[in-house]
This record gives C-alpha cells, structure tokens and sequence, in this order.
C-alpha cells in the first residue's frame, strides 16, 4: 500500500508541475531574467507550495504517525553550516542554469524530453560523487584525528 500510495502523490506531483509548465526550463530561466522579460508565474507556483508546506509540516509536527500508520521521519537537523549553504548554492545555480530542478527534470525526463534526460543523468552523476565523496569522508577525518 506504501508504494501505491507513493505513486499516486508522486504522479498528482508530475500532472500539477506540467499543468503549471514548471517542466519548460524557459519558465524558470524567465522566472530568474529580472532585467528582461520577467514572468513571475513561477512565484506563484512556489508561494502556494509553501503555503501548503508549511500547514503540512504544522501538522505533521504534531503527529507521531503518518496518515497511512507510519512511523514520522521529521528533519531534526535546524542549523545552518557550510555543507548547507555550498549545497544550496550548487542546487541554485544548476536550477538557474538547467531551468530544471529535481521534480521537473524527472517529470521532463519521463515525458522523453532531450534536455530533461540529460539533466536527469547529470544529477545522478552528482549524486554519485555526492555519495562517493561522504564514504570518503570519515576516512578523512579518522586520519587527521589519528590514532
């Protein structure tokens, strides 16, 4: 039942980012061209997510289980450190640059859209030196701790 359910929340997903064109990267890089022909669409799309998002996550803090009967995987993590903010700043240039971010990309990727199946494969390669890099990680900070 979890995964059918995923599924569906997943595929509502993909039908609201087509609906509201977030799948055309010309909607995002638009949304970001402030000196020219600025199309605030995006802002909209952005602003009733969080709105959402934010009554959800009230909610969601309340309860120990999900709708569904499982257990709640909340963020626990509230501060802001340097792996946070390079992050956010690699995410918001690839965004910028791609006109894609996750959601999109996969929905453009799945719709057979060239660009969003390079996107999709060029984010699961930073995933992947992503991944690669953290299991180094500990290694890295055992050696300079020493023994």
């Amino acid at each position: 039942m979890p995964l059918l359910t995923a599924f569906l929340v997943g595929l509502l997903f993909g039908i609201g980012l087509l609906l509201s064109g977030m799948t055309d990267p010309g909607k995002v890089q638009g949304f970001l061209d402030l000196f020219g022909l600025w199309d605030p669409s995006l802002a909209f799309v952005m602003g009733g997510a969080i709105l959402v998002g934010v009554v959800a996550f009230r909610f969601a803090g309340q309860r120990t289980r999900n709708l569904l009967g499982g257990g709640m995987h909340l963020p626990t993590e509230a501060g802001i450190d340097a792996r946070l903010v390079v992050g956010g700043l690699l995410f918001g240039i690839g965004w910028g640059l791609a006109g894609f971010c996750p959601g999109p990309g996969i929905v453009s990727a799945a719709s057979g859209q060239g660009l969003g199946l390079v996107f999709v494969g060029a984010m699961l390669l930073g995933m992947l030196g992503f991944e690669l890099l953290e299991r180094l990680r500990p290694r890295r900070a055992a050696t300079v701790a020493g023994p």
